[in-house]
């Protein structure tokens, strides 16, 4: 993702075809290392592509891919089953606040 990243900020800034040498200072410049292997193979694969064609097709491809269907029918259900967590949550306060006390009762203490 930073090498894009960095890749996609020289385009911004003018530079129509980066180099892996470039795409290198603007990595160094914040302080991370590049492998020359991603590099190379980012380069290759970015090498004669029109990158706002490439983004727009990306665009394209994951508007096809639905989303959000999930969380519908979950968040139906959340509420029928929230319902019985706080309960079970306040039983097991009680339990352990009564554990406590019942410890107390033992007739000595840690500092006595």
């Amino acid at each position: 993702m930073r090498y894009i990243a960095a890749y996609l900020l020289l385009q911004l800034g003018g530079n129509s075809s980066p180099s892996a040498a470039d795409i290198k200072k603007v990595l160094s410049a914040v302080g991370i290392e590049s492998e020359d292997e991603r590099l190379d193979k980012l380069i290759s694969e970015l090498a004669d592509k029109d990158i706002n064609g490439l983004i727009a097709e990306g665009s394209s491809k994951l508007s096809s891919v639905p989303s959000g269907g999930g969380a519908v029918a979950a968040g139906g259900a959340a509420p029928a089953a929230g319902g019985a967590a706080p309960a079970a949550e306040k039983e097991e306060e009680k339990k352990e606040e009564e554990k406590e006390e019942s410890d107390d009762d033992m007739g000595f203490g840690l500092f006595d």
